[in-house]
């Protein structure tokens, strides 16, 4: 069954859709409620919220919030040229059948619905360009762009693109369509003014016209079945006769054999069908031309006639006048309903045919008000417990010369072979078509898993438990992966950078503090030592994995650290160097110093002090 039919559908979710259409007019009940749910509850999660209810209460509050969701709904994976395969067959195939079929000045028109940023649109523009030359591209086609993302088509009207995102595009196709500006490369201008971009909603707004090549790929797989029927209705209004359908590669048209004939099914090529439904025929009221006297022996003549043409005809049929009375009834009517020769001149309502296989009186009274012919089909007629009968049932009004209605004629033709023939048609075809859609339901919701694994790999791991209860969803998601790898690639990168200048520092600091002969002691704003260089470890016999981040003025090291207390705390709070301060201390090798002490605030942004000691005895020595 396809996905969209769900038992447990979430009311709360429902009207939290119902809300956002309201709101915003992003109306998105028409996507499968499977992946919906999901992507709405990855936002939920980013939020730390876990009810819909809750979650509308935000949006009430937070206008940004909606751009936020909208993004986590809306699944821009896109690249030029995907699916390499496709795109080759309609370049080589598709495209020189569609040019030579038009006219050399006809305007091209291409649309491309769900465009996201844009890559598929200028795809477009230069698959024509390489077709037609870029003089008579620019001048002939005309490419519309159209996404429900107004962020991505903001990207996409620039027309600018890092050069990881056109590393699969060929080098001398980069060269020829695109220009370096600064550290992007920019599709040619004259080429990027024939491709209009715009927003539209394929469920709502009124499709573009009269277009020779319709490409909207991956985009449908996303809707419930209702939806992607009013989309296919809106395509096959906006295709011209013979216009060519390209939709993504777990997409496709169920259905739709009477509009659409199907050009490549592994390409997912379709060619709308030439002409269009034209509305069904009404035959024009039969008229009855009452004879002159003086033609009384011809009119005679041509009334036996009249008689025996209705007599001998292969239908059941039976005449009435203005007042409902049986004024003539032929012999497959008297055979099929039982009737007489006597129930000429009697009221069709007291006759059962009146009523059954259906009820004639109403049809009667349509046709002679309406004064046009009155077609049931399809009639049933039981003629046994096993045996039924299918009618197609034609009541015509009866006029005569001065257009008055005088009567009316109702007629039985026989269509059980044909109804039954074509009931069986229906049902293998609904059998088929159930098949076809239970494999596209279950390829559908496998390829957005796909795309919305490939977005995040954070998504990964939150949503691992249900990826585990779902096995079908683990059947590799690899576009959603994709998108957030290229992320993070570049998180990675500026880190690792980051990472290499803070150890260059790092290494560097180290290497001036050890070269200091002095001791160097840094605390941080809780005086806990950051820092304890060589001349430290040399002057007090203390290693500096010993100090590290310990309380200062809690170690014991032979300096008597209760009298630097106030000297620290006034170089904190005034930010300036302060004076020496001379202690008489003994190390931990029993050595006696005179040692002079220096504190220094630390610059810029970090809080902290630095504490310069150095032995006044040995420094007289050396002297």
């Amino acid at each position: 069954m396809p996905d969209d039919i769900d038992d447990g559908v979430d009311p709360d979710l429902e009207q939290l859709l119902a809300f956002i259409r309201d709101a915003r007019g992003f109306d998105f009940t028409g996507y499968k409620r499977t992946s919906l749910a999901r992507r709405v509850r990855k936002r939920m999660h980013d939020v730390g919220i876990s009810e819909y209810l809750d979650y509308r209460d935000l949006l009430e509050t937070s206008a940004d919030e909606f751009g936020f969701l909208f993004n986590t709904i809306l699944i821009n994976v896109t690249s030029f040229f995907r699916d390499t395969e496709s795109w080759s067959y309609l370049q080589q195939e598709i495209i020189p059948e569609l040019l030579g079929s038009a006219d050399s000045d006809q305007e091209i028109r291409v649309w491309s619905a769900g465009c996201s940023s844009g890559e598929e649109a200028y795809s477009l523009a230069i698959m024509f360009a390489q077709a037609l030359g870029i003089e008579e591209c620019a001048r002939r086609v005309k490419i519309y762009g159209t996404d429900v993302d107004e962020e991505a088509l903001r990207e996409a009207r620039t027309g600018a693109y890092s050069e990881k995102a056109l590393e699969a595009l060929p080098e001398d196709l980069r060269e020829l369509y695109f220009e370096q500006s600064g550290s992007r490369l920019v599709f040619r201008s004259d080429l990027r003014r024939r491709v209009i971009f715009g927003r539209h909603d394929i469920t709502r707004d009124a499709p573009i016209s009269r277009l020779h090549l319709l490409v909207c790929r991956n985009t449908l797989m996303y809707f419930n079945v209702e939806a992607q029927s009013q989309i296919i209705d809106r395509f096959h209004f906006a295709l011209r006769p013979d216009g060519y359908l390209f939709l993504g590669k777990a997409e496709m048209l169920l259905s739709d054999g009477e509009r659409f004939d199907v050009v490549n099914m592994r390409q997912r090529v379709f060619r709308r069908r030439a002409g269009r439904a034209e509305p069904p025929h009404q035959p024009n009221p039969l008229k009855l031309t009452a004879p002159t006297g003086g033609e009384r022996r011809d009119a005679a003549r041509r009334r036996q006639l009249r008689d025996l043409v209705l007599e001998t005809a292969p239908n059941a049929m039976i005449a009435l006048d203005l007042d409902g009375a049986v004024t003539q009834v032929n012999s497959q009517a008297r055979a099929q309903f039982g009737l007489t020769s006597q129930d000429v001149g009697r009221p069709l309502r007291d006759l059962e045919v009146s009523y059954r296989p259906t009820e004639l009186r109403s049809l009667i009274e349509q046709a002679q008000s309406e004064r046009r012919t009155v077609r049931v089909n399809g009639v049933e007629r039981r003629l046994s417990a096993q045996d039924v009968q299918y009618l197609d049932i034609i009541v015509q009004p009866l006029t005569a010369d001065d257009g008055m209605v005088v009567g009316s004629s109702v007629a039985f033709l026989d269509t059980t072979t044909l109804t039954r023939l074509q009931l069986e048609v229906k049902r293998n075809r609904e059998d088929l078509e159930t098949a076809y859609e239970e494999l596209q339901s279950t390829n559908e919701e496998l390829e957005t898993t796909n795309e919305e694994l490939q977005s995040s790999i954070e998504e990964l791991e939150t949503t691992n438990e249900e990826l585990q209860s779902t096995n079908e969803e683990l059947e590799t998601t690899n576009e959603e992966l994709q998108s957030g790898n290229e992320e993070l690639e570049t998180m990675n990168e500026e880190i690792r950078i980051r990472s290499t200048e803070l150890d260059e520092a790092r290494t560097f600091l180290e290497g001036v503090l050890a070269s200091v002969a002095a001791g160097v002691v840094v605390l941080d704003g809780e005086l806990r030592v950051r820092s304890w260089n060589r001349g430290a470890e040399e002057l007090w016999g203390l290693r500096s994995d010993e100090v590290q981040r310990q309380p200062f003025f809690q170690l014991d090291f032979g300096l008597p650290t209760d009298a630097l207390v106030e000297v620290v705390q006034r170089c904190l709070t005034s930010g300036h160097r302060t004076d020496p301060v001379d202690l008489i201390a003994v190390n931990r090798r029993g050595r006696r110093i005179k040692c002079s002490v220096i504190c220094s605030p630390l610059d810029g942004q970090a809080e902290g002090v630095v504490l310069l000691m150095e032995d006044l005895q040995e420094a007289g020595e050396q002297d």
